[in-house]
């Protein structure tokens, strides 16, 4: 429905009459029919579905989590929390920019999903709209100077369709080549908050920082990391552990998480099923290995034991095509 509305307030003024009444048509139809419209995950398509099943979807996701639900709205109280922070941070705040970093007018984030057509009983991708939360800004701010005083080498991230085609085409294949994607369980919610944390001071030994900088960005870190909470079907949900969906600074922060974790594991794991490529973008692995030395079972078994919080999924290939 709110694609549709969308889709209907943007219509061109040449478009016809009948192509503005066939919109309104199918807004009408979803309603009676109690139906949504959203999108799908990894498709650039439409999937129309009850919307109590839409729903189930999202509570499914909820309930498997480790999500807590709360009889407060603590909103107020981390608005409160995001304005101590930013005065407090002399050096890296402008005392006449801080208005800047300040939400004025803040709510709970919502969420949404993306239906995973690809997958068995098709879940959903949450999707976390976080840009009324009171950290949103602050965020922003974090992710920009772990960014500038964090350099990572991103030897194993694929940009885009393009870069992987072109990393393949330098890859050795033989007829016992096989592929298998791995995908990453519900990633942000499982990334260890305190762990990475100290990946992050890590780092920073070999990179000389000014110390009130430092301990403002893991202020900032602290604060921001345990604003971990969206809104569905009116209820505030409180997410225990992990990284804030839609949260400006979670990528970048998940990013020094498993580029820690390949680093630490992924030479031995490639030796071991002699790998002839592995690529990840986001929490999508694919990788290339030799079904003679190996098998898709094993290689999954491994990477379930890197880490306590990391869950793999698996899917191979099947006519020589995979998702």
């Amino acid at each position: 429905m709110e694609k549709l509305r969308h889709q209907n307030k943007s219509i061109p003024d040449h478009t016809s009459y009948t192509e503005s009444r066939t919109v309104k048509s199918i807004q009408t139809k979803l309603k009676d029919n109690d139906a949504i419209m959203t999108s799908a995950d990894k498709a650039n398509s439409l999937v129309i579905l009850p919307t109590q099943q839409y729903h189930t979807k999202i509570q499914n996701f909820i309930d498997k989590n480790n999500f807590q639900t709360s009889t407060t709205n603590p909103t107020k109280t981390f608005q409160n929390q995001i304005r101590k922070t930013i005065n407090s941070s002399t050096k890296l705040i402008n005392p006449d920019s801080r208005w800047k970093f300040i939400n004025l007018n803040p709510s709970a984030p919502t969420i949404r999903g993306l239906v995973k057509l690809h997958k068995l009983d098709q879940p959903i991708r949450p999707i976390v709209n976080w840009r009324n939360a009171p950290a949103y800004n602050l965020s922003k701010l974090l992710a920009l100077k772990i960014k500038q005083l964090t350099p990572l080498p991103y030897i194993f991230n694929i940009r885009n369709t393009t870069e992987l085609i072109q990393e393949m085409k330098q890859t050795p294949i033989t007829p016992t080549s096989m592929f298998a994607s791995l995908d990453i369980t519900n990633m942000y919610s499982n990334i260890p908050i305190r762990e990475t944390k100290q990946i992050l001071e890590n780092i920073w030994i070999h990179n000389p920082i000014d110390p009130q900088i430092k301990t403002e960005i893991l202020n900032w870190y602290e604060v921001i990391t345990k604003q971990n909470y969206f809104l569905n079907n009116n209820k505030i949900i409180i997410q225990k552990d992990g990284l804030a969906m839609g949260a400006p600074s979670s990528s970048i922060i998940s990013e020094i998480f498993l580029q820690n974790t390949e680093h630490t594991h992924l030479p031995d794991l490639a030796r071991k099923h002699k790998l002839a490529n592995y690529f990840r973008f986001v929490d999508d692995i694919l990788i290339i290995f030799d079904s003679q030395h190996t098998n898709i079972n094993a290689i999954l078994s491994d990477f379930n034991s890197i880490h306590p919080k990391l869950r793999f999924t698996k899917e191979t290939e099947l006519n020589n095509t995979i998702n």
